[in-house]
């Protein structure tokens, strides 16, 4: 939209996704559907699921078919199946993008029926065909590459936690049994802390009981402001996060969520730890001991704190939201010759 004025965006989602909440309230349109995940589940909420699929896919269809989009873009998530089929039996160009070290069975299969797949890791790129794959990096907005050099001396040692835009209840229990190991340098620390709706108020309880300088929050829609504060990050490895992260340049240690599909955030976290940019625990592994000695050794080894912080900033890929932006164009350039077309009217808009 920054480009071309004349592009409009409406992301396609679900009422209980995260998007419901967050687009309305930048401003964008989101159409919703009926869709859910498949893999996992069993019983009745598996054929619950199933029974989605069909459903979902006409809404898709009907959509597509009054809106007209000269472009979808899937990334990967289970609305993606249904809208990015629909496109192709409608003949609209697709662009798949997969964040994660080891793609899901649904960008797997789309990659099979896509244009083009944009890719964040370099080990993606084998599980697509050769000649459609292309290594971007993953998509953040602009504010987050500037923060390195925004980013200033805090007067304490200053901890993002952050479980997710859902929170992570065994993060946010760890992190207060973290707090009894810490006593000692408590005059040094501060934690801005994302809990999830669920915690919120039980963690904001523990911090103050143990009397720590905490702000949290439930959700924070601040994010780059809560990045420049950070010294360090302790976070679950969804590859948006990650990005964001690398981004920035800072360390972190990565508590993958255990139960993610493939296991792909191990996979995404074990990326920075090989490079030496972030240390990682399994989920089991996040003890009140093991966290708190984390955290200490990050404030009392500065030099080795700043190596992770320089091998992460040069794993990040802040041209990335720039490459994806590229290949929409050259997709809409090629959609609006497929139709005879000149530029998109106002009413044509691309579909995320």
């Amino acid at each position: 939209m920054k480009h071309d004025a004349d592009i409009e965006i409406t992301f396609v989602g679900t009422r209980q996704g995260i998007e419901s909440s967050v687009l309305p309230r930048e401003g964008f349109r989101l159409k919703t559907i009926l869709s859910s995940g498949i893999l996992g589940k069993r019983g009745v909420r598996r054929w619950l699921s199933l029974c989605k699929l069909p459903v979902g896919l006409g809404q898709s269809i009907c959509f597509l078919v009054k809106k007209k989009p000269d472009l979808v873009v899937g990334v990967g998530g289970y609305v993606s199946g249904p809208l990015v089929f629909s496109a192709w039996m409608l003949r609209i160009p697709i662009l798949i993008h997969e964040q994660n070290a080891t793609p899901g069975i649904t960008n797997k299969w789309l990659g099979k029926i896509a244009d083009k797949v944009a890719v964040s890791f370099k080990q993606s790129k084998q599980f697509f065909p050769p000649h459609k794959v292309v290594e971007t990096g993953n998509m953040i907005r602009e504010e987050f590459c500037d923060i390195k050099r925004e980013t200033k001396a805090q007067e304490k040692f200053c901890v993002l936690v952050l479980g997710g835009s859902q929170g992570a209840h065994s993060v946010n229990m760890a992190m207060i049994k973290t707090l009894d190991y810490l006593s000692e340098a408590k005059d040094s620390l501060h934690f801005i802390h994302q809990t999830g709706e669920r915690d919120v108020e039980a963690v904001r309880k523990g911090y103050a009981e143990k009397g720590f300088s905490a702000d949290v929050q439930p959700f924070i829609y601040n994010m780059v402001d809560a990045y420049k504060q950070a010294s360090l990050i302790i976070c679950r490895a969804g590859a948006t996060t990650l990005a964001e992260i690398t981004s920035c340049g800072k360390a972190s240690i990565l508590i993958p969520f255990p139960h993610a599909a493939h296991q792909h955030q191990e996979h995404n976290a074990r990326t920075l730890e090989l490079a030496g940019a972030s240390e990682m625990l399994y989920d089991h592994e996040i003890t009140g001991e093991n966290l708190s000695g984390a955290i200490l050794k990050s404030m009392r080894e500065p030099e080795h704190l700043k190596e992770m912080e320089e091998k992460s900033y040069n794993l990040g890929r802040r041209d990335a939201t720039e490459k994806v932006r590229q290949l929409c164009q050259q997709l809409l350039e090629k959609s609006l010759q497929m139709n005879g077309n000149g530029k998109p009217k106002k009413n044509e808009m691309s579909c995320f």
